[in-house]
């Protein structure tokens, strides 16, 4: 069925396709009928892991873009997913980039976006999100947090620690978004100075005694694939020595290499099938790296169930997807946790 539907939303823009899709699943989620037919239809067994401190279902989760303020939690977690991670958010609403700001590659199995974290502003996400109905949720709930376009570099922390505040008690856990491609600037973060200087100050401020004492939500890193070896190796180097809890590997690619579509020249960061081989390298770098000391979280090209079996045998504790719900429809999710 999902190749009939599939051929209809890519008769869309891309970006209106997916507005379109997200909205039909928030519908679905706001209605308990409709919620429990999704249930029902994508149902699939528990296989339950216990990745930093938390509890999960299933190893499989909906990488942060998807949803990015957070509107559909209720109808995406009908789909089976053990995780989901929402936004990126910013502390300021923002527009994102211009359109058009969304490519399909269809040749290639891929998209290209910049979109730029448009979003609605972490004051109305976390409202969103305080609501009672979310709070009885069956899923682990991830937030994906990023830096304003306006804010200068050298004041980023000021925007991630203002983040963590609002969201430490709402979410499960966070994730460091300095890896997007479509921010200026923004990867300059991975570089071991600039990093130091903004791990430390997130990690100084979870010396705060979090509130009735309840413990900090756990906070991951986000990583891009196109860092040099001895970058990432510094990166991870950072991100152990200032205590974060976990990696992300990885973001969107820069790269353009063997793609077909009459859109592979267009700028901003490229996901699917042509990011798996890219993905894999730096998962394997990552765990080598970090040797068993923090769960790495594996996302970039898992297109197939054999994809995401193949990340959580070389030692991924999870595994997201994205790209993959577009060409493989919301059955994707169902079809890893049998396979795995």
């Amino acid at each position: 069925m999902y190749p009939f539907f599939r051929s209809l939303l890519f008769m869309l823009d891309p970006e209106t396709a997916h507005h379109l899709t997200l909205q039909l699943i928030r519908l679905a989620g706001f209605f308990a009928p409709a919620r429990g037919l999704l249930q029902a239809v994508y149902s699939a067994p528990e296989k339950p892991v216990e990745v930093f401190g938390l509890k999960f279902k299933n190893p499989v989760g909906l990488a942060a873009g998807y949803d990015k303020d957070g509107i559909a939690i209720r109808g995406l977690a009908a789909l089976g997913f053990g995780h989901i991670e929402i936004g990126t958010v910013t502390p300021r609403p923002q527009p994102g980039n211009p359109r058009p700001r969304v490519f399909r590659l269809v040749e290639d199995q891929a998209v290209i976006n910049r979109m730029g974290f448009p979003g609605e502003g972490m004051l109305n996400v976390a409202s969103r999100m305080s609501s009672a109905v979310l709070h009885q949720r069956s899923v682990i709930l991830g937030v994906n947090l990023g830096k304003n376009k306006a804010t200068p570099l050298e004041q980023a922390a000021n925007d991630y620690i203002s983040l963590m505040r609002t969201f430490d008690e709402l979410a499960d856990y966070l994730a460091i978004n300095i890896s997007s491609p479509n921010t200026v600037g923004l990867r300059r973060l991975q570089g071991r100075d600039m990093l130091e200087n903004l791990l430390g100050a997130i990690a100084q401020e979870r010396q705060v005694k979090p509130p009735k004492g309840s413990r900090h939500a756990p906070i991951l890193v986000k990583l891009a694939p196109d860092l040099l070896e001895e970058e990432l190796d510094d990166a991870l180097d950072v991100i152990m020595s200032t205590g974060m809890d976990g990696v992300i590997a990885t973001n969107t690619t820069l790269g353009r290499a063997g793609l077909r579509s009459r859109h592979q020249s267009e700028t901003g960061g490229l996901s699917g099938s042509p990011l798996q081989v890219l993905s894999e390298s730096v998962l394997r770098q990552v765990l080598k790296r970090v040797n068993g000391r923090i769960p790495v979280v594996s996302v970039g090209g898992i297109m197939t169930p054999e994809d995401a079996k193949r990340r959580l045998d070389m030692g991924a504790a999870l595994v997201q997807v994205y790209t993959g719900l577009v060409y493989a429809g919301p059955g994707l999710a169902q079809e890893i946790i049998q396979a795995v």
